[in-house]
């Protein structure tokens, strides 16, 4: 009798912290922004993914790319906002589900910019001189532009007097405009959002060119997560309408237009890519 009544408690104990565990969903991201900017795009989508998963969601900030992967493997977080690149990492360390991507993802592309008082105005022209990517592990920043470079037989290392690594997009826009490399290369998208908020210098730094298309960005859950929460996180990211106001700010807020289903299978081309750019065994 004893035994069964400490049965009984131990498995509604159980089904306890299990409730307490899933009744938070703990989020993160890729910091390839400044952790501020982080913070200010995630709060519209957290508070709507509370209400519509009716639990509570918090931003676990991060240091860096590869602390988002160990985070998502070791189930420290639920969900997270990955690069291709870093997707495809986290899918090689453990068992992890993509769930949607911006409908931009699916055709995304990255800038090469140039100081503007080099008088620099192709690629070719930049041998010899110093380049920065942003985050070693960034796809936007630094995977996609270093394979595209290759395939027009520009070796980084050889082909440019130094090679840096910024650490994010931003940041590397900061270097070019105060002339601390020659030019860089980051993400298209947030290379237009600073145009567009007037916080690029366009008489210090120039646009260089554009990338081909690649898949990139998207959310990710770890693959322990409850199936069915999954599919609510899911549905509420599809559920995203630019004709509902409130969800136009989230959407504008992520660079969206909308958010669509995706699959692991999208992001082999990066795994390939990686590959064949020595980034990835």
């Amino acid at each position: 009798m004893n035994i069964a009544k400490l049965s009984v408690a131990g498995l509604l104990l159980a089904a306890a912290t299990l409730s307490h565990a899933e009744a938070l969903l703990k989020v993160s991201a890729i910091p390839d922004e400044a952790p501020t900017e982080l913070q200010r795009k995630f709060a519209p989508l957290g508070q709507y993914l509370e209400k519509e998963l009716g639990m509570k969601v918090q931003f676990v900030p991060v240091s860096d790319y590869a602390a988002v992967v160990t985070a998502l493997n070791a189930d420290q977080i639920d969900m997270a906002w990955l690069g291709g690149f870093t997707f495809v990492q986290a899918s090689q360390r453990g068992k992890v589900v993509p769930l949607v991507q911006r409908e931009e993802d699916s055709r995304f592309t990255s800038k090469y910019i140039v100081n503007a008082d080099s008088g620099i105005s192709k690629l070719q022209q930049l041998k010899g001189k110093s380049f920065a990517f942003g985050s070693a592990s960034s796809t936007s920043g630094h995977l996609m532009p270093r394979y595209f470079l290759q395939k027009q037989h520009i070796k980084p290392e050889a082909f440019f007097k130094s090679v840096g690594y910024s650490g994010a997009h931003d940041a590397t826009v900061a270097w070019v405009s105060s002339g601390k490399v020659d030019a860089g290369v980051l993400n298209a998208s947030v290379w237009d959002k600073l145009v567009e908020a007037g916080k690029v210098d366009q008489s210090k730094v120039k646009l260089l060119g554009t990338t081909p298309p690649y898949f990139d960005y998207n959310w990710t859950v770890r693959g322990s997560l409850d199936k069915k929460l999954q599919q609510k996180i899911q549905q509420a990211f599809l559920k995203l309408n630019a004709a509902n106001p409130e969800h136009k700010a989230i959407l504008d807020l992520q660079r969206a237009s909308r958010f669509i289903p995706t699959k692991a299978a999208n992001y082999k081309g990066i795994e390939a890519a990686a590959k064949e750019a020595g980034l990835l065994q």
